[in-house]
């Protein structure tokens, strides 16, 4: 009887460490599942929130605990428990290949610029008692890059997105910059005005930025070109940057002055890197704008970051040297 107990005793044991070892599985299960399905950053507000606060521009998304609990939490009780934070420490790399490139090319993917817009004013806090050296705007500002890596994060990465990035890396190198602001998409539909007109929408941007901010010794718009990824990237040390190029217009009658900066400034990146930029590209004639609002100023530059195909590390990657490179012009020239 009492053997009859201790087997009936040992299988009630092993029974139940079975089902403790099934439930550890089902449990483990549900949450693999569910941390896969997390995402490390929701939009592109998030993406360039983490992308400023790293200062080392490399790119590699890592899962903290505590935003992992609260993205369960969001889960498991639908409350909007915030949120996840992105750490951006990856290299990459690519080829080399120079080639000219004809027309800047529209991508309208403007439609999550509103909410980086947002990241702006917290931005321009940084420096807001300091007078500005160097003014960013984007033309085109729906211009975008490639969302490889980033589909699944609903990440647009674009040049507005770059302009933010190339701002923040000046203001940590003691160029006070700022960025505009205005949604000059908008502006251009409230005008019912065409994409051909961005450059007389900006010129009223532009225009206003002198006026109230005499400082500003550098204005800088940024763009991006429609090119394979062979010719708008380049591997240096194993590292993979968006290739730059210069625009100057010759519709104007001091364009040699612009032409002048823009050459010095691209002598000065083929100093530091040689294979990185397209060189110097000048512009008229029928199709073309021709003046890109260089008339304004001999100090106003039209520079062509990466192309269609470059991912925003790349162009970050590139970043980092054009701000060194703005950083020594303005320091070398005094002006």
């Amino acid at each position: 009887m009492a053997k009859r107990f201790k087997g009936k005793n040992r299988k009630r044991k092993i029974f139940k460490f079975i089902v403790f070892i099934g439930v550890i599985y089902l449990i483990y299960s549900f949450f693999s599942l569910m941390f896969l399905n997390i995402k490390l950053v929701d939009n592109n507000e998030d993406f360039i929130k983490n992308l400023l606060s790293d200062s080392n521009y490399h790119m590699l998304y890592e899962k903290r605990g505590k935003n992992v609990v609260y993205k369960v939490a969001n889960l498991l009780t639908g409350l909007n428990i915030k949120e996840p934070i992105t750490i951006l420490e990856n290299s990459f790399g690519y080829q080399n290949k120079n080639e000219e490139s004809g027309e800047l090319v529209y991508n309208d993917m403007y439609e999550n610029n509103s909410s980086i817009q947002q990241v702006i004013g917290e931005l321009n806090k940084d420096n807001q008692n300091l007078e500005p050296l160097v003014y960013i705007y984007n033309s085109h500002q729906t211009e975008g890059y490639s969302k490889e890596f980033l589909e699944t994060y609903n990440i647009t990465p674009n040049v507005l997105m770059a302009g933010y990035l190339l701002k923040e890396k000046l203001d940590k190198i003691g160029i006070p910059t700022i960025i505009e602001e205005s949604n000059i998409t908008e502006f251009l539909r409230i005008n019912n005005w065409s994409y051909k007109d961005s450059y007389k929408a900006s010129r009223f941007y532009l225009l206003d930025a002198i006026n109230k901010y005499p400082s500003i010794k550098l204005f800088v718009d940024l763009h991006r070109d429609s090119l394979s990824k062979e010719n708008s990237t380049v591997t240096i040390n194993n590292k993979k940057y968006a290739k730059i190029m210069f625009v100057v217009g010759k519709e104007h009658e001091n364009y040699q002055e612009n032409l002048a900066l823009a050459n010095k400034l691209n002598q000065m990146i083929k100093a530091k890197c040689p294979t990185l930029s397209r060189g110097v590209l000048q512009k008229e004639g029928a199709g073309v704008n021709g003046i890109y609002n260089q008339d304004i100023s001999k100090n106003v530059v039209l520079l062509e970051l990466g192309g269609n195909e470059n991912t925003i590390t790349e162009v970050l990657n590139t970043i980092e040297i054009i701000s060194t490179i703005i950083k020594e012009h303005i320091n070398e020239t005094g002006i």
